[in-house]
C-alpha cells in the first residue's frame, strides 16, 4: 500500500506544479521518468481515474482522436464557471471565464429548461496565434 500512496503523492505533485495546464497520462509518464520514478502508464491512467472519481481531478475528452486530458481540481475557478476553448489548427486547449458565457448558461436554463456543466464545456475554433498565422481561416 506504501507504494501506491507514494505514487499518488507524486501524480499529485506534478499536478499542483502544473497549475492551470491540461495534461495526459503520456505527460505525467514523461515527468515521471524524467524525476526516476518507475511507474507504469497503467498505473498513472488507474491512479488519474481515481482522483477523477475523487473530484480531485477534472478530465476531459475532447474528441475520438485526442488522448483525455486531466486538470487538478485545485486550479479551477471555484464557482465552477470555467469554459474551455480548444483550436482546431493548434490543438490547444485553454480556458474561458466569462460573464456573458455565464449569462448565456443561465438564459439555457432559464429558458430552455437545460442547464450546462461548464467544467465539460469545450468550443472550438481557431485560437488568436494561428488566425494570426493566416491557419485556420477556412
Amino acid at each position: 500500500m506504501q507504494y501506491k500512496t507514494k505514487q499518488r503523492e507524486l501524480i499529485i505533485q506534478f499536478l499542483e506544479n502544473s497549475c492551470g495546464s491540461h495534461v495526459t497520462v503520456n505527460d505525467v509518464c514523461m515527468y515521471l521518468r524524467e524525476e526516476n520514478h518507475s511507474v507504469g502508464q497503467t498505473t498513472v491512467y488507474r491512479q488519474l481515474e481515481k482522483m477523477v472519481d475523487e473530484g480531485i481531478v477534472v478530465k476531459y475528452t475532447i474528441d475520438a482522436n485526442s488522448p483525455a486530458c486531466f486538470e487538478y481540481a485545485a486550479d479551477l475557478h471555484n464557482d465552477g464557471t470555467c469554459f474551455h476553448a480548444r483550436c482546431d489548427v493548434c490543438g490547444l486547449l485553454f480556458h474561458i471565464s466569462c460573464e456573458e458565457l455565464e449569462q448565456f448558461g443561465e438564459h439555457l436554463s432559464r429558458h430552455h429548461g437545460f442547464t450546462i456543466n461548464p467544467r465539460r464545456t469545450v468550443f472550438y475554433g481557431t485560437c488568436e496565434k494561428c488566425r494570426a498565422e493566416g491557419e485556420g481561416n477556412g
